[in-house]
């Protein structure tokens, strides 16, 4: 199946869904697990009407992972899909949790996308996971390289030798993240067009561009900052070996005027025209034989390193032997930091009860306590820790955090009962 051209996009935000409605763009992707099928905004609604294609892109099942993809999440990605009418879905060559009866071990919870080892036994883990999910999607699949702040020691090969065997050997479809290039270009020393050299092109559905910064010789992925030139330049050398069915400008908070956004869009396209690519038409994957079952001594052999980083990284515990320590150092604050930014997004009264006491007290709480859940876990966790500590604050802090817990922590929490543990 060839997929359609998707011509130039925009990842659709609430916070600029207005703005979004009135820009020239040909389709939109929204955060999968952000949208609830039964519930759709009227902005996305307006979209769809108007025949602007819309894409759930996730960012929770860890495909990388190595136990085999949870089916609730499947068949909420399918329900999403075909909720948007979608001719496909994307999500990510990563690992977002680990650890588990799979691995004896914690589970936990990254609520970060993880670089998977470039191995054989990690792709063949990769391939067994992605031929699951296509079997259970109802449009085709589309995975995503991620940017990373760390390198896995021992791989066996580059990033794109290790994309053209997971194409090879299911057919999937790829999303190529140039911005995630240029990251893995400045703090691993990969150079984005020898990536670029390997790729199967005719297996790309479309391309990410977004922007970040460079700090003390770590380039951080925030799609939060102005598109920079060498982003646009890895977008040409791509486009000068062929058209990109589809670009995409992903921009998740600190929103510019919409004028800035449209000149980034104009900037985007400018690039796609200076590659001068093949114009011509798109072949699809070749049907890949099919991918044996990988076996459970793989799958533990994958999840034992994977459990190992991700405790190094959110829980304290030794770094893995060949792992850089101070890259995992940073990366280890990174996580912490996105958990603060995002429990404060999820539940905007911890910042406002606590006020400028609520970061670094959460950021001294994620320092002892994984998260083990999701987001909304992990907010009522940190209330929860606050009042059993007695760290709530004042009298007037701890009522209100109090009160705010027990509104949330059960379906009907009894009113003056004490305060238990959910």
């Amino acid at each position: 199946m060839v997929l359609e051209r998707l011509g130039t996009g925009i990842g659709w935000r609430p916070e600029i869904a207005d703005a979004v409605e009135r820009m020239p763009v040909d389709w939109v992707e929204v955060v999968s697990e952000n949208t609830c099928p039964g519930h759709l905004p009227e902005s996305l609604r307006r979209l769809r009407e108007r025949g602007v294609t819309v894409v759930p892109h996730g960012v929770s099942l860890g495909l990388g992972g190595a136990d085999r993809p949870d089916a609730h999440r499947l068949a909420a990605l399918a329900e999403r899909a075909e909720a948007l009418g979608s001719p496909l879905v994307t999500e990510h060559i990563a690992f977002v949790r680990a650890g588990g009866p799979l691995t004896a071990t914690p589970l936990l919870e990254a609520g970060h996308l993880l670089p998977v080892p470039r191995t054989r036994d990690a792709l063949d883990v990769l391939c067994a996971n992605v031929r699951i999910a296509q079997d259970a999607l109802p449009v085709p699949l589309a995975v995503e390289n991620i940017a990373a702040l760390i390198g896995w020691p021992g791989e066996e090969m580059t990033e794109g030798q290790f994309l053209y065997d997971l194409v090879d050997r299911t057919g999937v479809r790829l999303l190529i993240d140039v911005a995630n290039l240029h990251t893995n270009h400045v703090n691993r020393g990969e150079d984005p067009a020898e990536a670029l050299a390997e790729l199967p092109v005719e297996a790309i559905a479309y391309v990410h561009v977004a922007g970040g910064f460079e700090r003390d010789g770590v380039w951080h992925d925030s799609h939060a900052h102005p598109v920079p030139p060498e982003v646009l330049e890895v977008l040409s050398g791509l486009a000068s070996r062929v058209t990109p069915p589809g670009v995409l400008l992903e921009r998740d908070e600190n929103f510019p005027e919409p004028a800035e956004l449209e000149r980034e869009l104009a900037a985007i396209r400018g690039a796609v025209a200076a590659g001068g690519g093949d114009r011509g038409g798109r072949s699809a994957p070749p049907v890949p034989p099919a991918v044996p079952e990988v076996s459970d001594a793989t799958r533990q052999r994958v999840g034992l390193g994977q459990a190992a980083v991700l405790s190094a990284l959110v829980a304290g515990t030794p770094v893995p032997e060949g792992f850089d320590r101070v890259r995992m150092g940073v990366q280890a604050r990174a996580l912490a930091s996105k958990r603060a930014d995002v429990v404060a997004k999820v539940a905007p009264e911890l910042p406002e009860i606590l006020g400028d006491s609520y970061r670094p007290r959460f950021l001294a709480y994620a320092q002892e306590q994984p998260m083990t859940g999701g987001y909304r876990r992990d907010a009522l966790d940190f209330a929860g820790r606050l009042l059993r500590d007695g760290r709530a604050g004042g009298r007037v802090s701890r009522r209100r955090l109090e009160k705010w817990w027990l509104d949330r922590a059960g379906a009907a929490p009894r009113r003056g009962a004490p305060l238990r543990r959910g």
